[in-house]
């Protein structure tokens, strides 16, 4: 089972999204378990606040490095001490299964999620990913994450999205989730520059569109010479 840890402003974002379809039916059978975590509960102040004004001036406001500190100690149960904020190397000294738990941050600056990513990242016990918000995070922040990944080259409200992106494309290929009439080793990025064939159902003429010929012939071997012709 990976346990995926999710530190978020806006939890309820992920309910309509992970309370449907392979995702549910993946949780129910145990195969991941989900579990977010809203970042005002490591509030620095009695009003909820996780973000204050960047020094040196400057439009919007950054995540602070204690609250994103606090959250990772307490997430993974590391031994308290006594710093403001522990390093990354501290981190790893005070929890054995360290090697099993990688943290990531959503970030528009990070390297660009791909495929082999998703295969990666699916071989840890547990994925804590921290979703950015407001301007930014504390550069600071950095040195407590093991990564920083990005969906795309744009910028998104928050880090949500990109977090149910990786959420769901790791999962998706975690064995039992598709089940055995799906499977993801001839899809599209199942290798690195690999787009999968066209397909076609019925009906077979729509719209003065015809289905391939060759795909009616029942010849599998001028089938697989198509497929392979056509995937990219």
């Amino acid at each position: 089972m990976i346990k995926f840890d999710i530190v978020t402003l806006f939890p309820k974002m992920f309910e309509g999204v992970f309370g449907e379809s392979m995702i549910k039916r993946a949780v129910e059978k145990k195969i991941i378990e989900i579990k977010t975590h809203d970042m005002r509960q490591w509030a620095w102040n009695n009003y909820g606040a996780v973000d204050d004004k960047p020094y040196g001036g400057g439009v919007g406001m950054l995540i602070r490095v204690d609250v994103i500190a606090k959250a990772i100690t307490d997430i993974t149960n590391f031994q308290k001490t006594n710093l403001q904020f522990p390093n990354k190397s501290q981190i790893i000294n005070n929890n054995l299964q360290r090697e099993k738990t990688r943290i990531v941050l959503t970030s528009a600056r990070g390297k660009k999620f791909t495929q082999r990513d998703a295969e990666r990242l699916g071989k840890y016990d547990n994925l804590i990913i921290i979703c950015g918000h407001y301007e930014g995070f504390d550069e600071r922040i950095s040195e407590l994450v093991d990564e920083e990944i990005s969906i795309g080259d744009y910028v998104l409200t928050g880090g949500e999205i990109p977090a149910m992106t990786i959420i769901d494309s790791v999962t998706r290929l975690l064995p039992g989730v598709l089940g055995k009439y799906v499977s993801s080793k001839d899809e599209s990025h199942s290798s690195d520059g690999y787009i999968e064939y066209p397909q076609y159902t019925r009906p077979e003429v729509y719209d003065g569109k015809k289905v391939p010929e060759v795909l009616l012939s029942g010849d599998p071997k001028k089938i697989l010479e198509f497929q392979n012709k056509k995937a990219n």
